[in-house]
């Protein structure tokens, strides 16, 4: 599977580089979310940090890559059983991603798109796994700053996965 991801993020980036529409979009900003699903009683508030880099295919279209950092922050969950008391401290959870990033523009200043990838595990005994993230989001500001939502989610055996709100700003 890792082999499959590397592959598919060096296509993406070798197209990306190829683009012919004279169009640049480098971005990075803040994310934020919640943790649902699987690891939804272990973890709860997201924060993070998203870089892209996107080239224009068309004026519709970007390719690119994406890369950032994402920390889950663990809870302390308490449970009672037959009078006995357990309480279990979950330590940070942390990925960074490396993704191939697509984004298609349906209208002027909407966009949805996604990241197709590998999330590196940071924190221990984290191996990290296939990562996805379909994205929808708005332009800004005149498009000097992007507001979106995703959901982002990396798969080993079981997936990790959270809702994001992310802020994001064009140099």
């Amino acid at each position: 599977m890792k082999t499959f991801t590397i592959f598919l993020f060096l296509v993406i980036f070798n197209m990306a580089l190829h683009a012919q529409v004279d169009r640049t979009n480098f971005r990075a900003g803040l994310t934020a979310g919640m943790t649902v699903g699987d690891y939804s009683e272990a973890y709860g508030l997201n924060l993070g940090i998203d870089i892209t880099q996107h080239w224009g295919v068309s004026n519709e279209l970007d390719l690119g890559i994406a890369s950032g950092f994402i920390n889950a922050f663990g809870e302390k969950t308490t449970a009672n059983t037959g009078g006995l008391t357990v309480q279990t401290e979950f330590d940070n959870i942390q990925f960074i991603p490396i993704a191939g990033s697509i984004r298609i523009y349906p209208a002027s200043g909407f966009k949805i798109g996604g990241d197709v990838g590998y999330g590196l595990g940071v924190n221990k005994g984290n191996d990290g796994g296939l990562l996805y993230r379909p994205m929808i989001g708005i332009d800004m500001n005149g498009g000097s700053s992007e507001l979106n939502v995703s959901y982002f989610a990396v798969n080993d055996e079981v997936t990790f996965s959270s809702i994001l709100v992310g802020f994001l700003f064009l140099f």
